[in-house]
């Protein structure tokens, strides 16, 4: 959760009025910039949202008269309003000081521009107010994909990880990935604070993964593309040999791609996932190796289907 006091640190922002309000919650990642509301206008006012007020909106208040200045801060500032920030230093109406101090609205000030200062706040808050889930797996930034490794306790994905590590890839999360959906279908996953940069093999323990392999080894923060799914060979299972089946793992509301990879003794798990990312990067590019085959094996049965004929 977020509140006006994580907002004050993160953007320095100057607190000019309303100190009493610092804790209040921010629940809405949308900005406001209340030009409606400084006419009178306050029918459809966003008031849950943080409130912006810039250049235009300043120099149409010092247009008002007297009692409209008082009527429209008093109706600006609301108990549900996480806060308002004056932007390029312009200093704030005494209205305005007296209604936030009055309904503990935190008024707070900054001298970047406005639209500059919004830009950088809603990045922010869409991010920190994003839908978040955990799933137990392991994420590690493959080629620049990011592959979330999943299977049952024990299958070896913590191994996989490590090797994929000496081969010169980096490790975001073993074990427990925090997993926040950005936008549709665009899932950043990191590692909880407890067991960042550490990596359990069992027999051997916990390691830390960037002081073995050093800090080009980790990773803080990937977006997560790829889902490999490790499963004990069975061997009365029929998995794709080909690739046409196109399987999806569902995180909070966004789909990404999903391979099952059955293992069994022998079998260079790294490497795979190496050929799998490499292979979704090519994927992304509209070349598919699958569908291709598919065509020509197509092509050739109709080529002597029509040659018997």
């Amino acid at each position: 959760m977020i509140t006006c006091s994580d907002i004050i640190k993160k953007f320095k922002l100057k607190l000019r009025a309303g100190e009493q309000g610092v804790d209040r919650m921010v629940m809405n990642a949308d900005i406001s910039r209340p030009g409606l509301e400084m006419a009178g206008y306050f029918s459809h006012y966003s008031s849950d949202r943080i409130q912006v007020l810039g250049t235009t909106e300043t120099s149409f208040f010092e247009m008002l008269s007297k009692e409209d200045k008082v009527d429209r801060m008093n109706k600006l500032c609301r108990k549900e309003t996480p806060c308002i920030i004056i932007t390029r230093g312009i200093e704030p109406p005494e209205e305005l000081i007296a209604a936030c101090d009055r309904k503990g609205t935190p008024l707070l000030s900054s001298d970047d521009a406005t639209t500059s200062l919004i830009s950088k706040l809603t990045s922010y808050l869409e991010t920190q107010l994003a839908p978040e889930t955990s799933l137990h797996g392991v994420l590690v930034d493959v080629y620049g994909i990011g592959v979330l490794i999943t299977g049952d306790s024990g299958v070896g994905k913590s191994e996989t990880a490590l090797e994929l590590v000496k081969r010169g890839h980096r490790l975001v999360a073993d074990d427990n990935v925090e997993i926040k959906e950005i936008s549709k279908n665009v899932l950043m996953g990191k590692p909880p604070q407890l067991i960042e940069h550490l990596l359990e093999i069992r027999g051997l323990g916990i390691i830390n993964v960037m002081t073995l392999f050093g800090a080009g080894s980790i990773l803080q923060e990937k977006r997560v593309m790829l889902n490999i799914n490790l499963e004990t060979w069975n061997k009365d299972k029929m998995y794709d040999r080909v690739g046409l089946i196109e399987e999806k793992l569902t995180i909070l509301d966004s789909q990404i791609t999903k391979k099952t990879i059955p293992v069994r003794p022998g079998r260079n798990l790294a490497v795979i996932i190496e050929v799998a990312a490499m292979n979704y990067r090519l994927n992304a590019l509209g070349v598919n190796t699958a569908e291709e085959f598919n065509d020509r094996l197509n092509e050739q049965i109709k080529s002597q289907s029509l040659k018997g004929n």
